[in-house]
């Protein structure tokens, strides 16, 4: 993959970052551009507009989310308007909760091993 046009689209909120954790990947291709508005949890109106000053159409971008909901939406988005090669990751950071409800433990970026920091 060609770390030059390699980004990671987070739609996570900062505090969300800060009580979840996020994937450590070098600083230069982590986006930090919110699906869902916090705490509102509405829809970011400027998330195409605040895409567009983060990647360009060629990037190659994988979106993220907790639990890979809202990162289905952005990634959908987003090809819709032009980015050619989008990509969710499917099971998010967390995944889906556990028996006791505890996250990380099922599925996600963090139970396949993949490096991450944080909380």
């Amino acid at each position: 993959m060609d770390s030059a046009r390699f980004r990671a689209a987070s739609g996570f909120a900062k505090a969300e970052r800060d009580w979840v954790g996020m994937v450590q990947i070098p600083a230069a291709q982590h986006l930090f551009v919110q699906w869902n508005l916090y705490p509102e949890g509405k829809p970011n109106p400027q998330f195409l507009e605040q895409l567009k000053e983060a990647a360009g159409p060629d990037d190659i971008l994988l979106f993220l989310c907790r639990s890979g909901v809202r990162s289905k939406h952005a990634a959908k988005l987003a090809t819709e308007n032009g980015y050619r090669h989008c990509f969710d990751i499917v099971e998010g950071f967390e995944g889906n909760k556990d028996a006791d409800g505890h996250r990380k433990t099922v599925e996600g970026w963090c139970k396949a091993g993949l490096p991450w920091v944080g909380a």
